[in-house]
């Protein structure tokens, strides 16, 4: 059967169909029922589960709500159903059944005139005691449409004069037919060994330096950088293209510049080298002197996912839906699934696409922990001789 310890995925309107084999000992006759409900629903719905072949069950229902549902297989034997699956059979080869109809009748708790009547018959409710349920309900995480499929035209805020200006951009965007404007981060960078062009070690005046460098004087992961516009702008924004059934992408990088806040108030989230100085980002041979990763193994590991989870809530409260969060494979796991979970509790229109530059088990597992869709990229090359 489909699920386990994590839930599948469907999108509002899909069916779930579960697959469960079902069968006993012996040569009774089985029953089996589907029952599913909407997590924080009371009662439980039915859905009957047909017979295919070799013990093999199978029934399906429709998520109607974002969220989570629930959903199990109960099965049971049934001596009534036995006794009209027989009673057939005795019927196909001519015998007499006036001693199987009383027994029939016994197990109905009502008369049974004749063969019709009998084959007509509904088995009455299984005994609590007759019934097998799984251990454990599983689940299925039901997301907005766009989850499934959406378009993403993606750009960056400056070359269109900041957050305003692309407003007016907004009807272009619309007519390409794309539902996502995604905008990389939008955040003040950082100034200390901040990158120059095509990751250049140094940067010329004028160059702005890498948007994922997040973080200066200015503020962190919660502020807009000033050359884009302010906060005002930026609602503005999420509201217009709303109106053009756009919706905002976020870019998400849970690392800082030199000049982050975060450095100066938490030196503990981060790795310490022998000389006292702290770790870059490194993917050898490159190196990105620029940025600071977490250390999610740090002490006040707590203080920390707590403050990367305020992060989301921070935008969610600006209207962003979705998140496209950088290289989370390099993240703990564990944290994806404690935040993704916590926010969805409350908002379950959240989508969260996982940039997972890395292999596809990894890219499998950062997908049961709760990001909705896993991407990665693909280099063309062309290897003709010139």
């Amino acid at each position: 059967m489909d699920g386990g310890r994590y839930p599948v995925k469907r999108v509002l309107g899909e069916q779930v169909e579960v697959h469960a084999d079902v069968f006993t000992d012996g040569h009774d006759a089985v029953a089996v029922e589907l029952l599913f409900k909407f997590i924080e629903d009371k009662t439980w719905k039915r859905a009957p589960m047909e017979f295919r072949h070799n013990d093999h069950w199978v029934g399906s229902f429709t998520v109607e709500k974002l969220g989570r549902y629930q959903y199990t297989v109960r099965g049971w034997t049934d001596p009534f159903l036995t006794w009209q699956r027989d009673l057939k059979k005795r019927q196909a080869a001519g015998q007499d059944l006036s001693i199987d109809l009383q027994i029939g009748a016994e197990l109905l708790g009502a008369e049974i005139p004749d063969y019709e009547s009998a084959i007509a018959a509904e088995a009455p409710a299984p005994r609590e005691d007759w019934i097998g349920t799984l251990d454990k309900p599983l689940e299925v995480v039901v997301d907005p449409v766009r989850a499934r499929f959406s378009a993403w035209y993606e750009l960056f805020p400056r070359s269109f004069g900041g957050l305003r200006g692309l407003i007016d951009h907004l009807p272009y965007v619309e007519k390409l037919g794309f539902d996502v404007l995604y905008l990389p981060p939008v955040h003040p960078i950082g100034s200390t060994a901040r990158k120059g062009k095509n990751n250049a070690v140094s940067a010329k005046p004028g160059d702005t330096g890498s948007p994922w460098a997040i973080g200066s004087k200015q503020g962190g992961h919660k502020a807009l950088h000033p050359e884009l516009g302010t906060f005002d702008d930026f609602d503005a924004l999420v509201r217009a293209a709303e109106k053009c059934n756009i919706q905002i992408a976020l870019d998400i990088a849970f690392q800082c510049s030199p000049d982050h806040p975060y450095v100066r108030e938490h030196p503990e989230w981060f790795r310490a080298r022998p000389d006292g100085t702290i770790q870059y980002a490194e993917n050898p041979p490159k190196k990105y002197q620029d940025i600071y990763p977490f250390d999610f193994e740090t002490a006040n590991w707590q203080a920390l996912w707590a403050e990367l989870k305020s992060v989301f809530e921070f935008w969610i409260g600006h209207g962003v839906k979705i998140f496209r969060v950088d290289n989370p494979h390099t993240k703990a796991f564990a944290f994806w699934e404690w935040c993704i979970a916590e926010l969805k509790k409350k908002h379950p229109e959240l989508i969260f696409l996982s940039e997972a530059f890395t292999r596809p088990r990894v890219m499998h597992k950062l997908a049961k922990r709760g990001f909705t869709q896993s991407y990665t990229y693909f280099t063309w090359r062309n290897t003709k001789e010139e």
